[in-house]
């Protein structure tokens, strides 16, 4: 079969192929769109069509794979836009430094409260604050792991309760937020 045939007989479906699509889209207009890129698709790779082949079967499979494309393209670029919307300004200002000042009180509050703690119990703190694991804090301190664990959680006990004020604020905050 030559291509102005072929061609002709692929535009001979047309009005079967704009059914199928509509079942696909529900949408006339882009049934339409559906219809003119599969016919385009057909058109420009007929030498991919195996002669002897159900014609109308390729088309069809055409438009469902031009659908499908379609669709997941839809649904990356709608994914970059929602991942967009994430940068509000409302969220940015939640984020964002509010008072240096206030900062700098705050981190004066942890200075001292840290100085308040003994030095058997904010040692392995600092440690695993710092990213250390149990057992090498407990080989560096030469103490068993249990009790660095214990030292770690009597730590972090004493210093929420030493900056409780902070822990209201912050879970207030969220609340609000």
């Amino acid at each position: 079969m030559n291509n102005a045939t072929l061609n002709h007989e692929i535009c001979n479906h047309k009005s079967c192929l704009e059914s199928f699509a509509l079942k696909f889209t529900r949408n006339m207009d882009d049934a339409n769109d559906l219809v003119q890129d599969t016919l385009i698709k057909a058109i420009r790779y007929h030498n991919l069509y195996k002669e002897g082949t159900n014609l109308k079967a390729w088309l069809y499979t055409i438009m469902r794979n031009t659908f499908i494309n379609d669709y997941r393209k839809d649904l990356r670029r709608s994914a970059v836009i929602h991942t967009t919307e994430d940068l509000s300004s409302v969220q940015l200002s939640r984020s964002a430094d509010k008072n240096h000042g206030e900062n700098k009180f705050i981190l004066q509050d942890i200075t001292k409260a840290m100085d308040k703690l003994q030095p058997e119990y904010s040692v392995p703190f600092l440690r695993y604050f710092e990213g250390y694991k149990y057992h090498e804090i407990a080989d560096e301190m030469q103490i068993p792991l249990g009790t660095v664990k214990t030292r770690i959680h009597v730590a972090r006990q004493f210093l929420k309760g030493q900056l409780k004020m902070y822990s209201d604020q912050f879970r207030n905050s969220k609340l609000t937020a």
